[in-house]
């Protein structure tokens, strides 16, 4: 069996066997004994492929930064991928023939940087600073588009930019006018709460004086409305006062008309009295003084008579020897007067 050797590859490994330039025979994890003359082997890797990459690219505003990711893709037809790079083995040592397997890398990484590119010329620093993950999300879409990666027959899996970072010099000046920024930030929120401490102040006095006003304004209309109720109480009583002297001056009015109207009845009584005795004396003129007298005895009580009976004898003293009147005959005489009167 001299020139045939035993070859075992690996399930990581996809083998492709070529004879006379046809392939007879291609999988992964192959096991075979072949002629090392007649028989070529292309071996490709099956498993997903990790190519971290960082590059320099410039942003809109003329700024370098400096882009930092990963790549991660795999070979998924072997056959159009073994077509367009030389993934030859060689049968003694088993290292490949040619430097295509360890291009294949850096192509993929010009694709990202070409697409970077791309992209970061339409974004300033501040932007591509704060975009990484919009800016991957991008790249790996057209990555996954793109033709070329097609007919080298990979697919990519993942794109990660770890960040997007601007120089030293440029990072310190961001970092100072961050810091400057950020001071002026915590500086404004400063003076905003005091702002607002004494724009809360200032409220609370507001409301406080407003409050005092309220109360003022309402002990003013308590007095104005106290201030009323007097007036119309000393109104009323005024009123009534005036009802009162009005009613007294017409009561007096009354009065004095009672009193003229008694006086002019008390005339016209005289009167009336006075032509009554003038006509009984013009009757009685010519007429004797005893018949007047006997007339006027009539009715008259026993007092009365016997007051005019003494009064004759009186006149008549010296023509009287002797009268006795006894007690007894008083008593009958005062006894039959009061009867006389319980009787009227």
């Amino acid at each position: 069996m001299f020139g045939y050797q035993y070859f075992k590859f690996q399930p990581s490994e996809y083998v492709l066997r070529y004879k006379r330039g046809k392939i007879v025979a291609e999988g992964a994890g192959l096991s075979f004994i072949c002629s090392r003359r007649s028989t070529s082997l292309a071996v490709l890797p099956v498993g997903s492929i990790d190519t971290p990459f960082i590059f320099q690219e410039t942003t809109a505003d003329f700024q370098s930064v400096t882009v930092q990711g990963q790549l991660v893709y795999r070979i998924v037809d072997q056959r159009k991928t073994a077509a367009m790079l030389d993934y030859t083995l060689k049968l003694r040592d088993r290292g490949y023939l040619s430097e295509d397997p360890k291009k294949l890398p850096q192509r993929m990484i010009n694709s990202v940087k070409v697409l970077s590119k791309k992209k970061l010329e339409h974004m300033t620093l501040h932007e591509a600073m704060r975009a990484s993950e919009i800016l991957a999300q991008s790249i790996l879409e057209e990555l996954r588009g793109s033709g070329e990666i097609e007919q080298l027959g990979l697919e990519v899996l993942s794109l990660s930019l770890l960040d997007v970072l601007a120089n030293k010099e440029t990072t310190r000046a961001l970092e100072a006018q961050t810091r400057e920024q950020i001071l002026k930030t915590a500086d404004d929120a400063v003076y905003q709460r005091r702002n607002a401490s004494i724009q809360q102040e200032r409220t609370i006095k507001e409301n406080e004086y407003n409050t005092e006003i309220s109360v003022e304004q309402k002990k003013r209309q308590v007095r104005e409305t106290q201030l009323e109720a007097e007036q119309i109480v000393q109104l009323r009583q005024n009123q009534l006062r005036e009802e009162q002297l009005l009613y007294a001056i017409k009561l007096e009015e009354k009065r004095r008309e009672l009193t003229e109207l008694e006086a002019e009845n008390a005339r016209l009584q005289a009167d009336a009295r006075a032509y009554g005795l003038k006509t009984a004396m013009e009757a009685l003129e010519g007429v004797d003084a005893g018949v007047i007298q006997s007339l006027a005895s009539v009715g008259m009580q026993p007092g009365k008579l016997m007051a005019l009976a003494f009064q004759g004898l009186a006149e008549n003293a010296d023509k009287i020897g002797q009268l006795n009147i006894t007690p007894d005959l008083l008593r009958e005489i005062l006894q039959g007067e009061d009867i006389h009167a319980e009787a009227h």
